[in-house]
């Protein structure tokens, strides 16, 4: 028989893991997922979008090479604290991850097809990282920067749900300011094309990709 002592101990060890999950939860970061929306304006006729998607290096790569699209910056974004620096987002306390920016003409290339982009180039239902970097830095997220945007990336994880039959681990934010990274992270993957990281997961992440969506790319991809 399920005993009264059984059942007080049940009870709470439920108490003490609710206690635990909510002390885990950091307001400054919830701050960031509920504050509203900041709109970057057009520049020169060009619009910029933000994601994350595991390294930066093979974000960047991706992107760049879509029709449409004129530059790709690497950086950070999504999390609270100012300044983020490559090695202090690794720890994974900033609350940030590697994302790129997306500086695109959309006049030739739409944000809906920007996400269509984002999850055909991706694990989309690997939390915390793609491929084999994991942690909160390499979390996957779509930041929109108003509620059509919104409504575009939620539709599409929506039906990409579906169709899969698995929940999409993608987090939606709204857009509130992205950090430029180093130098050196610029560009990466074309400037260290023997990297090993490049040569064994970057560029077949990007021909993966290649493959799925051939009509999108540019004539030299």
């Amino acid at each position: 028989m399920y005993s009264y002592k059984t059942y007080l101990s049940s009870f709470l060890l439920i108490i003490l893991f609710s206690c635990k999950n909510i002390a885990q939860i950091n307001p400054k970061q919830q701050a960031v997922i509920d504050a509203k929306p900041i709109e970057v304006e057009l520049v020169n006729g060009k619009a910029r979008a933000y994601f994350a998607s595991g390294c930066f290096w093979c974000v960047e790569a991706i992107y760049e090479s879509v029709k449409g699209v004129d530059e790709v910056i690497s950086g950070y974004s999504g999390g609270f604290t100012k300044s983020p620096t490559y090695e202090a987002s690794n720890t994974g306390k900033t609350g940030h991850a590697e994302a790129v920016e997306v500086i695109y003409n959309p006049e030739i290339v739409s944000f809906e097809t920007l996400v269509d982009v984002y999850f055909a180039s991706q694990d989309p239902t690997q939390v915390n990282g793609q491929g084999p970097d994991n942690g909160s830095q390499y979390r996957s997220i779509i930041f929109y920067q108003n509620d059509t945007q919104k409504q575009i990336i939620m539709n599409k994880k929506e039906a990409l749900a579906k169709t899969l039959g698995e929940t999409i681990a993608a987090e939606v934010y709204p857009f509130q300011k992205f950090w430029i990274a180093e130098d050196y992270h610029q560009n990466f993957e074309k400037l260290n094309p023997n990297h090993g990281y490049i040569r064994n997961v970057s560029i077949p992440r990007l021909k993966r990709f290649q493959a799925k969506m051939p009509e999108v790319l540019k004539a030299n991809h």
